[in-house]
């Protein structure tokens, strides 16, 4: 059998704290190694007892779960993060995501929902709400408008930030920026290949290629990625 999902539970509020405990306990294959009440005390717990994953708040005092996020990718890649949060909102998205949170949850999802999202974490993969997954297809649907008069076209952000796609960053080609989109709006490689109509090994060969061009080591960063560039 193999060794249980080690899970670090962050969470301002106590009652929080000790519910997610006792119902990740419950889970098959998954063992509470400890437990934070914010990101500066989660950070000392993760050096001491590494845990796969962190099932990280985002409001929480002292450091946040962005500011949080952003260190443990920074000094423990191999611990993934799953956000868990009242919130939904652009803002609160694109910065989780930005600061290489592998999953995004909020707190009306089930145990079975966070233990698969915890298990993809720490798999390497990416697992979203089906709210925050309608507000990424949301963003790829919008219309792009055109930059306003004056505006640099070296920068090519239009007005509300987002990236044109006469513009696109890092020498992507326009195949790896619309299959980097896709992964910001949470899609499988399957479902790529089947949005544009090629097989799923050329779907791989574009990530790959559009990885190795971003500096993304999971889903997760190529989805962030899309988001600050426009392309999602």
């Amino acid at each position: 059998m193999s060794d249980p999902l080690r899970v670090l539970v962050v969470d301002d509020q106590q009652l929080v704290r000790e519910g997610l405990t006792a119902l990740l306990e419950l889970t098959e294959g998954v063992t509470v190694v400890g437990a934070a009440g914010d990101g500066a005390r989660a950070l000392e717990l993760i050096a001491d007892l590494r845990p796969d994953v962190v099932l990280m708040d985002l409001r929480m005092p002292v450091l946040d779960g962005v500011a949080a996020t952003a260190h443990v990718s920074s000094r423990f890649p191999e611990v993934a993060v799953v956000v868990l949060t009242t919130y939904a909102d652009d803002d609160s998205i694109a910065g989780a995501l930005a600061a290489g949170a592998r999953g995004y949850l909020t707190k009306d999802a089930g145990r079975a929902e966070i233990a698969m999202a915890l298990r993809a974490a720490a798999a390497g993969h990416s697992l979203f709400a089906p709210e925050v997954s309608a507000r990424l297809a949301e963003a790829m649907s919008r219309p792009i408008p055109s930059p306003a008069a004056g505006t640099s076209s070296a920068a090519g952000l239009s007005s509300a930030g987002r990236l044109s796609r006469e513009h696109l960053p890092d020498g992507l080609t326009r195949r790896e920026a619309e299959v980097l989109g896709r992964i910001g709006q949470g899609r499988t490689n399957a479902e790529i290949a089947a949005d544009l109509f090629v097989a799923e090994a050329t779907i791989k060969t574009h990530i790959n290629n559009a990885f190795a061009k971003i500096g993304a080591r999971n889903r997760a960063e190529a989805a962030a990625y899309a988001l600050r560039r426009g392309l999602a």
